[in-house]
């Protein structure tokens, strides 16, 4: 599968982190989350209109707003 924003995935699908977009404390902040590479992503629900998004990540659930995942590229796991 290509790489693509965490925002464009489908409800219940695990894709696993690549990397986090930009040179800025939101960057850090995401990496601080636990969006580092190589960590598996899933989301759970979405918010009407598709903002925000929950999402589950290493054993605990995080709210984002669609603008923040599309910084967080994964790809899905086969």
């Amino acid at each position: 599968m290509s790489p693509r924003p965490l925002a464009s995935l489908e409800l219940g699908v695990d894709a696993r982190v690549l990397d986090v977009a930009g040179a800025d404390s939101l960057r850090l902040r995401l990496l601080e989350m636990g969006f580092v590479p190589g960590t598996v992503v899933r989301v759970i629900k979405r918010a009407p209109f598709g903002d925000p998004l929950e999402l589950r990540v290493r054993g605990g659930h995080i709210s984002l707003r669609a603008a923040e995942a599309a910084r967080v590229e994964v790809e899905v796991e086969r």
